[in-house]
């Protein structure tokens, strides 16, 4: 399956996206096997962790195409190549940068970019973007996303990324998010596999409280 036919049909499934900032390469496919086991299919691994390129590798080789597997953080178009070459096939950024969206594209990966303002969506997505990613969600509301979607194409799928928790998704559900990304709330560097699932399986249900 392509990158997209995957994130669509995982996305479609649970639309949450674990963000494992900080894993290690020999911890990558243990903390994996737990996201995967609680739920969640689509991974990315920021490239500020320790040695991101090798723990990408690593999950690519174990999951195949049952996880969506790539990289966040991802900051120049020259770093969506070597992604792809250790079989990561969604980038992820914290910002709108046309450069990475364009390199992505050109790739066959899917791309996931952050933004906040309307400008920022529609660059994104004149650029050629999958998602979009409202970063940082604590610092908008769901009225400003409410306000956002009604002018944003339909069928773009927007995430919100920052300070989700279980407990908090819900509003952003009925203001029209898509689905979430999770960073420190699910996993924390050095957090054990069963720590994991047991947080992946509270987001899981947190989509349907």
């Amino acid at each position: 399956m392509s990158a997209r036919q995957l994130f669509d049909r995982y996305f479609g499934e649970c639309p949450l996206i674990a963000i494992i900032r900080g894993v290690r390469p020999d911890e990558a496919e243990a903390i994996g096997e737990a996201i995967y086991e609680g739920g969640i299919r689509i991974v990315e691994v920021p490239l500020n962790s320790p040695e991101p390129l090798d723990s990408i590798e690593r999950l690519t080789k174990r999951f195949g195409d049952r996880m969506l597997v790539g990289a966040g953080t991802v900051l120049a178009p020259e770093d969506v190549g070597r992604v792809r070459d250790a079989g990561g096939r969604i980038i992820v950024s914290p910002d709108t940068n046309a450069e990475v969206i364009r390199a992505t594209a050109e790739a066959g990966l899917v791309s996931s970019p952050g933004y906040f303002t309307p400008s920022e969506a529609f660059t994104a997505i004149r650029a050629g973007a999958t998602a979009l990613k409202l970063f940082p969600a604590e610092g908008a509301t769901t009225a400003v996303l409410k306000a956002q979607l009604a002018v944003l194409p339909k069928g773009v799928p927007v995430l919100t990324v920052g300070g989700v928790q279980p407990d908090n998704m819900q509003p952003w559900l009925a203001a029209g998010a898509s689905g979430f990304g999770l960073g420190g709330g699910l996993y924390k560097p050095g957090q054990a596999p069963a720590e994991t699932l047991d947080k992946a399986r509270a987001y899981v249900a947190g989509l349907k409280a």
